[in-house]
């Protein structure tokens, strides 16, 4: 079995600005595993928040060509590659997606076959309006709209006032419109009770409201979800099975990203501690092409929540086949990942 990869770039459309940081671009890294004639794609994109700079990500990769040129199969080296748990998360994720897209297509079926889902149904995506003026938001809602999104992630907490002024003109332009409000961890526990409310009490149709304050209080989430008119859903406080059961009765949900947990195998492992605890499951994604995002959709049928437009952020992406350019996201039925260059 052989491991290879290419860097390339992705650029924003339009930059997105969330709580900590302002992104116009990233780099990301193709991983492609061949077997027996067969070659298995998956992608992992540069974070500053996960540490992931393409020099960390290339000498990861280099490191595991010897571990995966000693398995045997795809499932040998599915089990290798997730007992290293010293490979960060976002690489583990995506050489799991190579991996996985090798199984698809050496079994003939698409990876949501392999992940328990028989029969994949076109599935709605909220779209992300990040931090900008309330015109601006109240624009961009509107053409979203107008596209077929039904749903909308809309990020906070920069500062309240005008996450309140953003959402009540998102809520004229759009009035339809479901929103998830993100605060990426930039509101306290008292304010994120006091904001909620007060957007919700302008009839603003709130699908969730996702980890409003600093991960590392789950205390806090529990005393938030006692008195929040809307679910609650964790998301860094989230990320591996032992966190998932130690929240459950504190959140409604859970926010799920690959490259947060490591790939296919540990999300369904949290899909399950999730169901076990009561919780609701939430997929979510950094900015990433088509390939990068494709694994996550074959989940969607586990999800009460879809945020999976990285790859509709994107300026131009380089591969095809999940759709979610109107609103909705529709696998090519191919076999494995079900993804193509452009």
């Amino acid at each position: 079995m052989k491991i290879d990869w290419e860097v390339y770039g992705l650029e924003l459309d339009t930059p997105l600005r969330i709580s900590r940081s302002v992104m116009s671009r990233r780099d990301a890294v193709r991983v492609v595993v061949t077997h027996d004639g067969l070659q298995g794609h998956g992608e992992v994109v540069t974070s500053t928040y996960y540490r992931l700079d393409v020099e960390a990500i290339t000498s990861l990769l280099n490191r595991l060509r010897p571990v995966l040129a000693g398995a045997g199969s795809p499932e040998t080296a599915l089990d290798t590659l997730h007992r290293d748990t010293t490979i960060p998360e976002g690489v583990r994720a995506a050489v799991d997606a190579a991996l996985h897209d090798l199984l698809g297509l050496r079994r003939d079926v698409p990876v949501h076959a392999l992940a328990g889902i028989a029969e994949w149904r076109d599935t709605p995506t909220a779209y992300t309006i990040g931090i900008t003026t309330p015109e601006d938001a109240a624009v961009r809602a509107a053409a979203l709209t107008g596209r077929g999104f039904s749903v909308l992630k809309v990020k906070a907490g920069a500062d309240p006032e005008r996450d309140v002024a953003a959402v009540a003109a998102i809520r004229t332009a759009a009035p339809d419109a479901r929103l998830v409000l993100d605060p990426n961890g930039g509101w306290s526990r008292d304010e994120t009770v006091r904001l909620v409310e007060r957007i919700a009490a302008t009839g603003v149709a709130l699908a969730a409201v996702e980890q409003p304050i600093p991960p590392g209080d789950p205390d806090a989430l529990a005393w938030i979800r006692e008195r929040c008119p809307a679910p609650l859903v964790a998301d860094e406080d989230a990320a591996t099975v032992a966190d998932v059961r130690k929240l459950a009765g504190a959140v409604d949900g859970v926010n799920i990203k690959l490259a947060k947990c490591g790939g296919l195998r540990p999300a369904l492992e949290i899909i399950a501690a999730a169901r076990e605890g009561g919780l609701d499951v939430m997929l979510g994604c950094l900015v990433a092409s088509s390939l990068g995002i494709a694994p996550a959709v074959h989940l969607a049928g586990h999800a009460r929540w879809v945020d999976l437009d990285g790859h509709l952020l994107l300026a131009h992406d380089p591969w095809l086949g999940i759709g979610g350019e109107d609103g909705t996201l529709r696998l090519s039925g191919m076999p494995g990942l079900g993804v193509v260059p452009r």
